[in-house]
This record gives structure tokens, sequence and C-alpha cells, in this order.
């Protein structure tokens, strides 16, 4: 049997193989379980394997690679338009192995141990963080139940916390109840400072990060963010790069007639939301007169909503960022 290709459909224990010959005629339906899988591909020649692109596949890729194969990913987004009806591990392996065979599909490089290991910090950051939002948004609306209001954001809680623990109107069981979530609160605080202390120190020993540092908007752990996880040799361009993480426009043309709507919301949304975060720092320094603002920024401003605005920069910020990573170059001001 003379394999051209495998698509393999990923799942918890039971991996779906879909294998044709050099003439795109189906040789090979199979089920494996997991721990079957590299035994299977240990004994067959060099071969082109592809999987949709998730965390397991790098593992599994880099496990492929090890074996002499030859490894492609694919956006899952990618997969889908090649999903006949109905859906299955069969369907879902053949819609694999379709995709990979039109010459203008774009793939996912397989990354290395290392480099997983490194974005890690960023993930776990995020996690904790959204841990701590949806604890403090507890404490309010539960402190609001009996009539204890407080502003929103986070150096409100601690104030927050010191009244309702000296309120002796309130039940006791919602005292203690509210200090337990208090607890969680500081515990998770102190794990999110030590992460950005290391995060700050490996924005410090890595060059790009520094670099990128330089862009107005961007700082450690954005420029941090873009240095780990994206490799500016996988777009095409800058505006590739910001049409990835879902800052352009979601266009709805036909008959010769353009029709563009909102940003399509794609890609890394972690990447998206510091971005955009940035870009609003940026906006609230030029509206109140501080930093040294842009001529099209300030003209943009008069013309377009705060948040239409936020949006356009930072989609400018992913391609500068793009441009400094590609030539290496330092930020340099309009």
């Amino acid at each position: 049997m003379e394999l051209k290709r495998i698509a393999i459909d990923t799942s918890k224990y039971l991996f779906t193989l879909h294998g044709v010959d050099h003439d795109d005629r189906v040789v090979l339906r199979r089920e494996l379980r997991r721990d079957k899988l590299k035994a299977f591909f240990a004994a067959l020649p060099p071969t082109e394997v592809v999987m949709e692109a998730c965390g397991s596949s790098h593992h599994w890729g880099r496990l492929l690679i090890a074996l002499g194969h030859v490894v492609k990913l694919i956006p899952p987004q990618y997969v889908k338009p090649f999903v006949k009806r109905g859906k299955n591990d069969r369907i879902d392996a053949e819609a694999i192995n379709e995709a990979a065979s039109r010459p203008s599909m774009r793939f996912v490089a397989v990354k290395g141990a290392e480099q997983q290991a490194a974005t890690l910090i960023l993930k776990t950051r995020d996690m904790l963080v959204r841990q701590r939002t949806q604890l403090i948004n507890a404490v309010r609306g539960h402190a609001a139940e009996f009539g204890v209001i407080a502003a929103k954001g986070t150096a409100r809680v601690e104030p927050l916390l010191a009244r309702i623990a000296e309120d002796d109107t309130l039940p006791a069981a919602a005292r203690a109840m509210l200090a337990v979530l208090g607890g969680q609160i500081a515990t998770l605080d102190a794990q999110i400072a030590e992460l950005e202390t290391q995060m700050r120190a490996a924005h410090k020993a890595n060059p790009l990060s520094r670099l990128l540092e330089q862009i107005p908007g961007i700082g450690p752990i954005s420029a941090l963010s873009l240095a780990l996880t994206i490799d500016p040799a996988q777009f095409r361009s800058g505006r590739h790069l910001a049409a990835a993480l879902g800052l352009t426009p979601r266009e709805h043309s036909t008959g010769g007639k353009q029709r563009m709507g909102g940003i399509s919301r794609a890609g890394d949304e972690r990447l998206r939301r510091l971005l955009v975060v940035g870009a609003t720092a940026v906006i609230r320094q030029a509206a109140a007169g501080r930093g040294k603002a842009s001529a099209w920024l300030l003209n943009l401003l008069q013309r377009r909503p705060r948040k239409v605005v936020a949006v356009a920069l930072a989609n400018k910020m992913a391609r500068v960022a793009w441009a400094m990573m590609t030539s290496g170059e330092a930020y340099r001001a309009a």
C-alpha cells in the first residue's frame, strides 16, 4: 500500500485515519487507540500527515516528525467547508485530507515544546485574571443584596471587604462567606503579581519583546505576548496578521458591490484584547492632550466614535508590529 497523505482526526482516546494514494484514491480508513498511534506510524515509510491545529496536535506533530514524517497542521475553520453532510470522525478525517489537497491551503507551523512552555505563563495569567474578575463580581453582587454598594474596579474591592467586615448589621454568615471570597481574591492577587514579575523578567531577556515595546500602546505584557505567540513568517503582510487577529472588517460583498461589516473577531482573543486595550490607553492620552498623537489619530477621533478608533489603531499597531518583527528595525514615529 503506497500512501501519499494521511489525515488524522484526533479525539480523546480513539483517532481516525484517512489515507489516500498518489491518485487521491482512498486506500486507508482506520481507527486507532492513542497508545497504538506511535507504533503504527513507526512502521510506515516517510509520509505526509495532516491534522487540525489544536493544543495536542503540536505534541503529535513533534512525535511524528521525530519518526521521519512530514506534518502539516490546518486551522479548523479552513477544514469546516470540506465537511460533507452529517458529522462523524470518519467524515471529519476525510475533510481534513480534502482540505490538505488544496494548493492554496494555509498551514500552521508545528510548535516546539519549549515554545509552548514559554507561552504557558501568558495563558496561566490570563486564566487567573478571569478567575479574579469572577470573584470580584461575585463579591459586589452578593454585597449589593444587602445594600452594600461599591463602584467597579479592582482597587475598590479591598475597601468594600473592609466595610463588610466592620458592618455589624450584616448577618454573620454573609460576612463569613464574603470573607472567604475576599481571601481567594487576595491569593489570586499574589499569584498574578508573581507571574507578572516573571513576565517582566522574560520581557527584559527577550530582544524582540523589548523592540516591540517601543510601539505606543504596547507594554511589556503585550510585547512579550506578540514575541512568543506570533511567527511573522506565517503572514504575508501586516494586514494578514491584523486579519488573523480579528481586527479587520468582515466582508459581505456580492455583485460588484462592497459591503463591510464589523470586525471578524477571529484568531487569538487574548492578543486582540491586549492590542485594543493598549490602543484605548493611547486614545485616552490623545484626547486629554497628553503625549504625542499622530495627525491620523487626531483626525480619526474627530470623525468616528472612540471604540471604532480603538480597533482601527489596534489594527495599525498589529501591522507595525509585523513590520518590526520582519525587518528587525526600531519603531519610527510618524
